[in-house]
């Protein structure tokens, strides 16, 4: 999945206007219960503020608190200004990027701004990569790293009729070992599913419903 995939569209996006004030910005903030805007010039992508930026940046002014919100202006304070997506990045090489920042914003290749890609986003797409929000059962085993052990596993599944709601993989530090976490509806033949999976080879860590 690509960065556009996950992206919040500009015409749904609160954004601010380089000559805002941080008043204004704030204001805009708290309306919509958001930690960052977009700034731009135009439709042309300028950087991001935040609520923790602006407040950090108060506490470095020296001004008193209303002159400070009204006087400085969103283009003064703003940040990121070269650190944006362009669309076809993989959504989960965003991570570490949103790690301590609320949003990146996704830019064409003339600056002009996309949309924006949130924290929240990117972890929703990683609670749906899991299965997060869909009851189930949960299995978590490891196989020997060989050819056709996915194809095997998938073969297993669909001669029980098993409905896989979630499979991600892990590397284990064994470069030979892999894990792998399903999550498959809850069904009465779970004991008989699993103990197949065993003849075949993997090996069973936990089994939970979740």
């Amino acid at each position: 999945m690509f960065v556009k995939h996950i992206m919040i569209p500009k015409y749904e996006c609160i954004t601010a206007q380089e000559n805002d004030t941080l008043k204004a910005a704030l204001d805009k903030l708290e309306q919509h219960q958001i930690d960052g805007l977009p700034v731009l010039q135009g439709e042309r992508y300028l950087g991001v503020v935040t609520r923790y930026g602006i407040y950090q940046n108060f506490f470095n002014s020296n001004k008193q608190k209303e002159d400070y919100l009204t006087t400085t202006f969103t283009k003064d304070i703003a940040t990121h200004h070269d650190q944006y997506l362009i669309g076809t990045e993989l959504f989960e090489r965003t991570m570490l990027d949103l790690k301590d920042f609320p949003l990146l914003a996704v830019v064409d290749e003339n600056h002009v701004f996309q949309g924006v890609v949130t924290r929240s986003d990117v972890l929703g797409s990683f609670e749906s990569a899991f299965g997060v929000n869909r009851p189930g059962v949960r299995i978590a085993f490891t196989s020997v790293e060989t050819e056709g052990r996915i194809a095997r596993l998938s073969e297993i599944a669909h001669h029980f009729h098993e409905h896989i709601i979630s499979l991600v993989t892990f590397d284990e530090t064994d470069k030979l070992v892999r894990r792998i976490v399903m999550k498959i509806e809850k069904k009465d033949n779970i004991d008989k599913f699993v103990k197949k999976l065993e003849e075949h080879g993997f090996r069973i860590l936990s089994i939970q419903e979740v």
